[in-house]
C-alpha cells in the first residue's frame, strides 16, 4: 500500500473512531475507566490524630517510631493496548477491525485525559510505544500499527504479558487485542490482575468455525506454515475458536461497537 492510500486509510479511521469516542463512549468510558482506588504515595512519621489503621508496622519496627503509610486518590490511569499482530490476526478484515478499535479506544482514553502506549507483539514483542498524550501521539499508534511488518508469525502472550508486567509497575488499564489462539498464558493475566486492570479483547471469524462436510481439504497453519490433510466426507469439521472467559467477545462481522458499548455502559470489571 502506497503511503497517499495509508495516509487516506488513517483518515478514514480518525472520523469515524473520533466520532464514536466523542458521542457513543465518552460517558460511559469516564464513568467505568476513571481512576477509582487509592494510590501508595508516600511514608512519614506518625503525628497525633492520624488514622493508627495506616501505620506501617514493618517500618515502626525497624525504626523505633510510629510511621503511616500515605495515599493519594487515583486522578487518572494510563492505558496501554496489547496488540497481537501475528499472522492470524493479519487477514485483511480481522487487521481493519483492529485498527479501528485501537483507534476508538486511544481516542476514547485521550478524550478522558488520559495517557496512551502501545505494545505490538508475535511470538516476541517487536514494538513497544511509551505512553503520551494528545491527537498527534494517537495517530502516530495508528500509523505504526498499519504500516508495521512484524519479524515473526507465531503467537507468544505469555512472553508479551510478562515483558510488559516487567516494564510498567505503575497501575493502569490494559486492553489486549486478539484472537487468542494461544494457550499456557491465564497465569501471567492472574498475575497482571492484582496491579492492572485487565480488560482482554477476543477477534473471532464465525465463518471459519466449521468446515463443511463433503470434501478433502489441505489447511495450512498461518503462523507455523505446518500443513495437514483433513477429510470431512461424512460430517463437518467443528473449528470453534477458544473461548477466553472473561473476554469482550467480537465477530469481524459483528458491530464492535455495540459490544464496547455494552461494556462501558454495564460498568464490568473483568
Amino acid at each position: 500500500m502506497e503511503k497517499k492510500d495509508i495516509l487516506k486509510k488513517i483518515k478514514k479511521i480518525e472520523i469515524k473512531s473520533t466520532i464514536l469516542s466523542n458521542t457513543i463512549f465518552a460517558g460511559e468510558y469516564h464513568s467505568c475507566l476513571k481512576g477509582n482506588g487509592m494510590e501508595f504515595s508516600d511514608i512519614r512519621r506518625y503525628s497525633q490524630g492520624d488514622d493508627v489503621k495506616k501505620i506501617d508496622w514493618k517500618v515502626t519496627a525497624k525504626q523505633g517510631k510510629a510511621y503511616i503509610k500515605e495515599f493519594v486518590e487515583e486522578r487518572e490511569l494510563p492505558v496501554f493496548l496489547l496488540v497481537d499482530m501475528s499472522y492470524s490476526d493479519r487477514f485483511e478484515d480481522k487487521k481493519n477491525l483492529i485498527s479501528e478499535l485501537v483507534a476508538t479506544l486511544a481516542f476514547s482514553a485521550n478524550k478522558n485525559g488520559d495517557r496512551v502506549g502501545a505494545l505490538f507483539f508475535t511470538e516476541k514483542v517487536e514494538k513497544a510505544i511509551p505512553l503520551k498524550k494528545g491527537k498527534k501521539h494517537i495517530l502516530s499508534i495508528i500509523e505504526n500499527l498499519l504500516l508495521y511488518n512484524p519479524k515473526y508469525k507465531g503467537t507468544n502472550i505469555k512472553e508479551a504479558l510478562r515483558y510488559f508486567g516487567k516494564i510498567f509497575k505503575k497501575r493502569g488499564i490494559i486492553f489486549i487485542i486478539s484472537d487468542f489462539l494461544d494457550n499456557d498464558f491465564e497465569k501471567e493475566i492472574k498475575i497482571l490482575k492484582n496491579r492492572h486492570e485487565i480488560i482482554p479483547i477476543q477477534i473471532l471469524d464465525k465463518k471459519y468455525d466449521a468446515i463443511p462436510k463433503g470434501a478433502i481439504f489441505s489447511l495450512e497453519d498461518s503462523e507455523t506454515g505446518e500443513e495437514i490433510i483433513v477429510e470431512t466426507l461424512k460430517n463437518e469439521l467443528s473449528l470453534q475458536s477458544l473461548q477466553l472467559k472473561g473476554s469482550i467477545k467480537i465477530d469481524i462481522n459483528d458491530d464492535y461497537v455495540k459490544a464496547l458499548t455494552n461494556y462501558f455502559r454495564k460498568g464490568k470489571k473483568i
